[in-house]
Order: structure tokens, then sequence, then C-alpha cells
């Protein structure tokens, strides 16, 4: 199995035309998962936004982007990314998230989500925020 890491830029608000920019520059496919997708009526304002967001390339270009909630802290330029890991195989996944968490602070246990078999987050012990998911078979 190979991992990879993808740089998974933070927005409020502006992440779907980021990923339009951003295909518009680098080509590939955009696919976003918005909060009303995935069942969030937290905030009826930001159902629209997206929870989960990427532009992937044929020739491996690939960026992630979500837009994070009024209910989060969040300041442009202020973390405004994260490390994602993602790969196929969930054991391995789920043994470098035992790894990362130690030290570190839950912010969303790995746990099945509405768009990755297996998904968390966590910040560690430096200050980074990790995102971790098995890929999504592609139904396309």
């Amino acid at each position: 199995m190979s991992v990879t890491t993808t740089t998974h830029l933070n927005f409020r608000g502006d992440a779907r035309a980021a990923l339009d920019h951003y295909q518009s520059v680098f080509g590939g496919r955009v696919t976003a998962v918005t909060y009303k997708d995935a069942g969030s009526t937290r905030n009826e304002n930001e159902a629209d936004w997206v929870v989960w967001g990427e532009v992937a390339g044929a020739d491996g270009f690939h960026v992630m982007a979500y837009d994070v909630p009024s209910h989060l802290p969040w300041e442009q330029g202020d973390s405004s990314f994260f490390v994602s890991v993602r790969g196929d195989d969930p054991e391995e996944i789920g043994a470098l998230w035992q790894k990362l968490a130690e030290g570190s602070t839950v912010v969303q246990p790995l746990a099945p989500s509405q768009w990755a078999p297996l998904y968390g987050m966590l910040t560690d012990r430096f200050g980074v925020t990790w995102v971790l998911d098995v890929t999504a078979p592609y139904n396309g």
C-alpha cells in the first residue's frame, strides 16, 4: 500500500470558489461535499459550504479544501492548512493514527464518515493538524 500527503486548505465560505479556481488553473476533477450533503444542519446559512472537497488531476496534482464552520475559530492566513494522509488500507491508516495520537488532541475521532470509510483529525503536540482517511472507492 502507498500513503500520500496532500495540502488541505481551510476557508470560511470560499472553498468552492477556491476549488473551482484551482481546477481552472491546474485542470483535473473537482469533488465537493457540502454540509447539507453530509447531513449537518447546525447552521442553515452554511449548508452549501464545503465540508470536504478536492481537485485531483491525472498528472498527480491534488489539493483538498473545506469551509471552517462559524462555530470554530478561523482567521484568514491562520490555521489555513492541514496535512492530509490518505491510504487505501484501513489497518495501516489506523496504525498511523495510533502513533500520531500519542500526545495529540483529537479533533475528530478516526471513524467512518459520509465521504470516507475512515476519517479522523488531530492536532499533534507541535501544533500541526493532521487529517487521516481511507480513500473511498471511486464510482465515476
